[in-house]
């Protein structure tokens, strides 16, 4: 390991604000769900977030569970073997379902949260994370224990800020209500799924929160596990994640023999035709429409090799050629846009002012 850090170049990659925070992230990030720690260890790990960040990409993202916990390991050796400047790095990772099997070793309570910090900080060998997400609700324990727990990582430098991660937008208004009205720090942001074929909660169940509380999401899936590839328009390759992962993903593969999911990959070969006119892939078309979306703070990306990181990165060239008029033919394919909610005869709005929602 050299003892020179090397300098950061965000090359042509845009960056937005987390959120409701000062905290800037890519536009495009990189994620460890099933990859890396589970099917990619070793110098490929080192390989793929390399080039991910000599792509312009600084925002690592994993969580306590993914591959019970080798890839933290994974994620903070590669980060010491790279020599990586810390404070050029955005890291999050996520708690709830823990490394143990007592009834304490998961979940929201302050003591999970406070253990599951110190646990992860520990195998990723860093003081402290970017951002700390609660990684999916917990309705057994009270909104302000959450709240209050969230509170004393911050104040303890363990964290600088936190988030969560498919909650319902119910319990991020009791969460942002807690906070406020006990003076703490609210959560900025939700890791939401997000892509062609999931829209509801992200594109109207969570509009008030985005108005209100200024939110944003860090997308994860937004190629709905490789099926807005396109790989999977002819059966299921030997070396796609469906097969893979062929017991977590038996159910979404029997729906893609069903009607349902014939009609959704009828869908991908006109997006594949789409994107053949605007010159690119059909990834990189998904990747962009979901990073479109002025509500997306990062898309997540995933990948096995180096080279699935500049293939997917080719979607910041294709943001631009995302006018009207082709996100009106992509809703022409998709046919799923969410309904907008019920005025109950009320006159619209003058589309140039303030928006109701």
């Amino acid at each position: 390991m050299s003892d020179e850090q090397p300098v950061f170049d965000p090359k042509n990659m845009p960056f937005r604000r987390l959120g409701n925070s000062g905290l800037r992230v890519p536009v495009f990030s990189l994620g460890g769900w099933l990859t890396l720690g589970g099917t990619v260890v070793g110098d490929p790990v080192k390989e793929i977030i390399k080039i991910a960040w000599d792509n312009g990409i600084n925002m690592f993202d994993t969580a306590e569970v993914y591959a019970q916990g080798k890839s933290e390991l994974e994620m903070g050796r590669v980060i010491r073997e790279l020599n990586l400047p810390r404070h050029e790095l955005v890291i999050t990772t996520k708690l709830f379902w823990g490394q143990g099997k007592s009834p304490n070793a998961g979940g929201l309570s302050r003591k999970h949260i406070v253990e599951g910090t110190q646990a992860s900080l520990k195998r990723m060998g860093l003081d402290y994370v970017d951002v700390i997400f609660a990684h999916r609700p917990d309705v057994t324990v009270p909104m302000e224990e959450i709240v209050r727990a969230f509170n004393y990582v911050i104040e303890k430098g363990w964290a600088f800020y936190w988030a969560t991660s498919e909650w319902s937008a119910q319990q991020l208004e009791e969460a942002h209500h807690v906070a406020s009205k006990l003076n703490l720090i609210a959560p900025i942001a939700e890791q939401c799924q997000h892509h062609m074929f999931h829209r509801e909660r992200p594109e109207k169940e969570y509009l008030p929160i985005y108005s209100k509380y200024g939110m944003g999401t860090t997308t994860w899936s937004s190629l709905a596990s490789g099926l807005l590839t396109g790989k999977y328009n002819n059966g299921i390759p030997e070396n796609s994640r469906f097969a893979q992962h062929s017991e977590f993903f038996k159910n979404t593969v029997a729906e893609l023999q069903k009607p349902e999911g014939q009609e959704k990959i009828k869908k991908v070969r006109e997006l594949t035709k789409l994107a053949e006119e605007l010159g690119t892939s059909t990834a990189a078309l998904a990747l962009a429409w979901v990073a479109r979306n002025p509500n997306t703070s990062t898309v997540i990306l995933g990948a096995t090799s180096p080279e699935q990181v500049v293939e997917n990165l080719k979607a910041i060239e294709v943001l631009p050629k995302l006018t009207a008029e082709v996100l009106e033919r992509i809703e022409g394919i998709l046919q799923n846009k969410p309904e907008a909610p019920n005025l109950f005869g009320r006159p619209a709005l003058d589309t140039f002012g303030r928006p109701a929602y």
